[in-house]
């Protein structure tokens, strides 16, 4: 084979190979495309029991910290206020509207090591498992900066039903 031909075979599969990412970003882009939840209020009955100031992390499938899901409002880190409350919890990223988390749609919460391209120390991630306004299930990774991650961990299973699982033991 020519100099010429070994050029070009490279040049397409570099094409396609281009091609495929593009493809695969494309469809990435329109399966997270809808939003997960939308922005809400805590009810102004709501007894607020912790709030915490903390780095959004991300929000990924569940059971699959390394597959984040880009949807509207949570496909970037950001700082993050989580309020806590008896009826549920408040996310407040920066930049974003809140949402609130109720207590139904709160499946578990415990403490994580890794998420995405964040690895920390060991139980280090706060992981809120929610259930979405579309009825699927996923995690989302909040890093305490004044607590520690058990703290929100717990504070968040105080409000849990007793059919919930609530932090590791």
């Amino acid at each position: 084979m020519s100099r010429e031909g070994a050029l070009a075979i490279i040049v397409l599969v570099a094409v396609l190979l281009l091609a495929v990412l593009a493809w695969a970003w494309w469809r990435r882009s329109r399966r997270d495309s809808g939003p997960l939840v939308h922005t809400s209020e805590l009810p102004e009955s709501a007894r607020v029991l912790a709030t915490f100031e903390a780095l959004y992390v991300a929000t990924t499938k569940h059971d699959a910290p390394l597959d984040r899901i880009a949807a509207p409002g949570l496909s970037m880190r950001s700082r993050a206020t989580v309020t806590v409350a008896d009826t549920g919890v408040a996310v407040d990223l920066t930049g974003r509207p809140r949402f609130v988390l109720g207590v139904d749609q709160i499946v578990d919460v415990s403490q994580s090591t890794v998420a995405i391209d964040r690895v920390v120390e060991k139980n280090g991630l706060t992981r809120l498992t929610w259930r979405t306004d579309i009825g699927s299930v996923v995690d989302s990774y909040f890093r305490p900066q004044d607590a520690s991650a058990r703290a929100l961990a717990d504070a968040v299973a105080g409000i849990l039903h007793p059919t919930q699982t609530g932090t590791d033991a």
